[in-house]
């Protein structure tokens, strides 16, 4: 999430009320979570476990809960909450904006798209040329979708994201204020969940098809020309690269990445990367040939017991 204009660290630091180390002008240009995090932005750690990967990453400035070693071009935010601020800064940059139309006024609507009734369309959406829209979507704010898209009834995009923190007292929601981005000639099923990206964008390249009553998670990019069955579940932060076919009933955990023009059948549950051009098949995941050869040994096993006990 890029801010409006730059601040500073002295700026930021005023805003979550923080001890700050490097230069009161030092820049910073936006924030982000640690998946999608680029030159010039804030990121937030507050567990020793993931301190060296958010001070090597890619982020100009660190937003963390110990006093360390500032890397050389970088700058540091010590927060006793690391967490807590960087929802203050979710909320200050991106706080809610409520809505009391079907069709907020901010958004944009393309040439020859249809929109039929009672859907609802948050603020500063954009949707292309020659879309439909049907019956009970909802498109929360920011949504961005491309030309010649269907979105079948009751499909959601724009829910925040699942991302929680266990407290004592119970958990503690991390505030969503990315987007969900749908490029051109993508069809969405009916009853399908979209959630928007942390602080980046959740994203489904052009030509891709998705079946009835899928979720996709915070982050998760999918590629172009891909085929999503029925009731598949994909976790947050997953990369799905192009022309991947994914069956009924997949089960993603977040943050992995599907090779391109994989091949995913039903009910495989998926807990690591897949190399492209291979077919995958139960759970955990395998390559579709070794499981079957799996599954035939199994069916023998029955046999080989008794024949063992004869001896």
């Amino acid at each position: 999430m890029k801010f409006p204009k730059p601040y500073t660290l002295k700026q930021i630091a005023a805003i979550i009320s923080s001890e700050y180390v490097g230069a009161d002008d030092f820049s910073i240009y936006g924030m982000n979570e640690i998946h999608v995090v680029e030159e010039g932005d804030i990121v937030f750690v507050d567990h020793p476990k993931y301190y060296d990967k958010a001070l090597s990453s890619k982020a100009t400035v660190v937003l963390i809960n110990k006093k360390v070693d500032c890397p050389y071009g970088k700058a540091l935010l010590i927060s006793e909450d690391p967490f807590r601020d960087f929802n203050t800064l979710t909320n200050y940059f991106k706080p809610f904006e409520k809505s009391d139309l079907s069709i907020s006024k901010s958004a944009r609507i393309g040439s020859n798209t249809h929109i039929q009734p009672n859907v609802f369309i948050g603020n500063n959406v954009v949707i292309g040329d020659n879309c439909t829209i049907h019956s009970n979507v909802c498109l929360y704010d920011n949504c961005v979708i491309g030309d010649h898209v269907t979105i079948h009834a009751g499909t959601v995009l724009g829910a925040d994201a699942f991302y929680y923190k266990r407290r004592p007292e119970g958990y503690d929601k991390l505030l969503s204020g990315g987007r969900v981005v749908i490029e051109d000639h993508v069809d969405i099923g009916a009853l399908c969940s979209i959630d928007r990206g942390v602080t980046g964008d959740t994203t489904i390249k052009k030509g891709s098809k998705l079946d009835n009553q899928i979720q996709v998670g915070h982050d998760t990019v999918i590629g172009e020309n891909c085929l999503i069955a029925s009731q598949t579940g994909i976790a947050g932060c997953v990369v799905i690269e192009d022309e991947v076919t994914i069956w009924g009933q997949v089960g993603i955990i977040s943050g992995i990445t599907i090779g391109k023009k994989a091949v995913i059948m039903a009910q495989a549950g998926i807990g690591r990367s897949l190399e492209g051009g291979k077919s995958y098949l139960g759970s955990p995941a395998g390559e579709a040939r070794e499981k079957f050869r799996e599954l035939a040994h199994l069916r023998n096993l029955s046999s080989i017991l008794k024949d063992l006990n004869k001896q």
